[in-house]
């Protein structure tokens, strides 16, 4: 018997299974890599357009500073998105089980309510951190690493 409260439509039913958000991750996730390799060739077009516009032989290359900030900027946002689509279902996993082993404990039900928005903030906080150093960390490699790919194939 159908439950009066939920109307039985096929939007609930559909959105209701697993496969389905599944599908909608891969989805959005291969949305966001074809925008990202989209700006990365346009990136490269343009570099190689200043490049080629330059008459400026040898010394400092700005054009290949710019394009390798952008391409660390690029990386380190996907990998900071990556991070973050591995760590709210482990972070979820974490928090339930503090809050069930303090409603083992025998926390009344008011100070499980506080704890639980506690651990919260602290998770969250601590994951946040953990992100944006290690989202900034290869943001500046991929920088580094695309200055140097830039200025020896500029030299060949």
């Amino acid at each position: 018997m159908a439950d009066p409260l939920l109307p039985d439509s096929l939007f609930l039913q559909v959105m209701s299974k697993r496969r389905t958000w599944v599908a909608l991750f891969i989805l959005v996730y291969a949305l966001l890599l074809s925008f990202s390799w989209t700006f990365i060739r346009s990136i490269l077009s343009w570099y190689s357009t200043a490049t080629t516009d330059s008459s400026t032989g040898g010394g400092f290359r700005w054009p290949a500073v710019y394009a390798s900030v952008v391409f660390g900027v690029v990386f380190g946002l996907l990998s900071m998105l990556a991070v973050l689509a591995l760590a709210i279902p482990s972070m979820l996993v974490t928090w339930i089980t503090i809050l069930v082993l303090l409603a083992f404990a025998g926390k009344p039900r008011r100070s499980l309510v506080f704890e639980g928005r506690k651990i919260t903030g602290e998770i969250s906080g601590l994951a946040l951190r953990i992100m944006l150093k290690e989202g900034n960390i290869v943001a500046a490699l991929c920088a580094i690493l695309s200055f140097y790919v830039l200025t020896t194939r500029r030299d060949d």
